[in-house]
């Protein structure tokens, strides 16, 4: 919004300072900072209001420490997440960009199922909430669009390197050597190429997985690659919803992966960075750097709230969101790959639960008792039950968080 107005007046009236806001990096500030005082504001109010509605989390009895203090805690604090990063992106972002539009569907979407889940939890008492099918559902369905979307929209493209551009010896010995004229990057192209470290030129093309098959490859690629957008939105957004355990566990980890996915989306936007770093150049999508922006500020506004002893939780609301906009960010700025890295988190969550469970139910059919791999699932929970502190547990899970952000970022140039 304030995008279009300050480019009107700087048309119209040439008012030094207006044409300010056709920076990326000038909005991205105002974005982080607007997302931030907005969660940080809002949050104690409606913190107030979701302890007057009588809104508290119901808490199962696992036998952890302290679990019983966690009782009557505000939920559905996701409401402040999603705010915060809509309302900064509708500000600040070019509302026309494709990316923008698809990215906040994606955060309503995931944002009105999350919500359904708590209200019928809160409301109508129901501690199972929202069939799992439903959720499965929505991802389904989200997966379907953002995938088919990705791969059928004329503006979704990227540029590739041109080959090194010929220096040739002028035959005028007076002259100085002439370079010939090659831009740095070719014409946009439809692809569905993607970054993946340790592979040639740090890429891979979806469509070749399926070429030893199809013949006309490239009109029928999105036949892998949709499914495979599927199973990244699932993953992701589910392990999110695992991790939202532990206070601040999974608004810290969301906003070190938010951050770490920033800075890809700002270089991958930028031809100059991405002709440095010899990275993938994805025209226009570095306007997405202003939505990221006010996700890592709506996720460190709400951490005042959440961190140990967390004074509301953000509910699936919150949780099934901030996976999906990960997900889907990712795939946007063609860092999908990355993720089992960069979520590395959010994936031993997932994993352990999916071996608790596959080792139980296999042992209790061979032995007729099943055995357990973990003291509890997801693994947080393993830690509590061997006696670690929650604020200890959650500070340890967030610096292997940066440490994978970091190795993430490295794996760029690993060629």
């Amino acid at each position: 919004m304030f995008y279009y107005l300050f480019d009107y007046i700087d048309k119209i009236f040439d008012i030094p300072g207006t044409g300010v806001f056709q920076y990326i990096s000038f909005r991205a500030a105002c974005s982080f900072i607007t997302s931030l005082i907005i969660s940080m504001l809002i949050g104690k109010k409606l913190i107030r209001l979701l302890q007057k509605k009588q809104v508290g989390e119901t808490v199962r009895d696992l036998g952890l420490t302290g679990q019983n203090e966690k009782e009557g805690t505000p939920t559905m604090g996701g409401i402040i997440i999603l705010l915060a990063i809509i309302v900064p992106t509708l500000l600040f972002a070019q509302l026309h960009n494709i990316y923008i539009l698809l990215i906040l569907f994606c955060t309503v979407w995931l944002g009105l199922f999350g919500f359904l889940d708590d209200y019928i939890k809160v409301f109508k008492k129901d501690k199972k909430g929202l069939a799992g099918k439903f959720k499965l559902l929505g991802q389904l369905v989200l997966g379907i669009i953002v995938g088919a979307t990705m791969f059928f929209h004329q503006d979704i493209v990227i540029r590739e390197k041109n080959p090194v551009p010929v220096v040739q010896e002028s035959t005028n010995y007076h002259e100085e050597w002439t370079e010939v004229e090659n831009p740095v990057f070719g014409e946009p192209v439809k692809s569905t190429k993607t970054t993946i470290p340790f592979f040639k030129n740090n890429e891979l093309e979806y469509s070749k997985i399926l070429s030893w098959a199809i013949d006309d490859i490239n009109k029928w690629a999105w036949l892998i690659f949709i499914p495979i957008v599927i199973f990244i939105v699932m993953a992701i957004s589910n392990g999110a919803n695992l991790t939202d355990g532990l206070d601040g566990l999974a608004t810290g980890s969301s906003a070190i992966v938010g951050a770490t996915l920033g800075i890809f989306a700002w270089v991958s936007g930028n031809i100059v960075f991405s002709d440095y770093l010899n990275i993938m150049y994805i025209p226009h999508v570095g306007e997405l750097t202003v939505f990221i922006s006010a996700f890592v500020g709506a996720c460190l506004g709400f951490l005042w709230y959440n961190s140990y002893p967390a004074q509301v939780f953000m509910g699936d609301t919150g949780s099934l969101a901030l996976g999906g906009i990960i997900a889907v960010f990712a795939i946007m700025i063609r860092k999908e790959l990355l993720l089992p890295i960069l979520c590395g988190v959010f994936l031993a969550e997932n994993l352990s639960v999916i071996i608790q469970v596959s080792w139980f139910k296999h042992t209790k059919r061979k032995y007729g008792q099943g055995k357990r791999v973990f003291l509890m699932s997801p693994l947080h929970h393993h830690y509590q039950k061997k006696g670690y502190p929650e604020a200890k547990i959650v500070m340890r899970f967030l610096l292997v968080g940066m440490l994978l952000a970091v190795i993430a970022v490295v794996t760029l140039k690993l060629r």
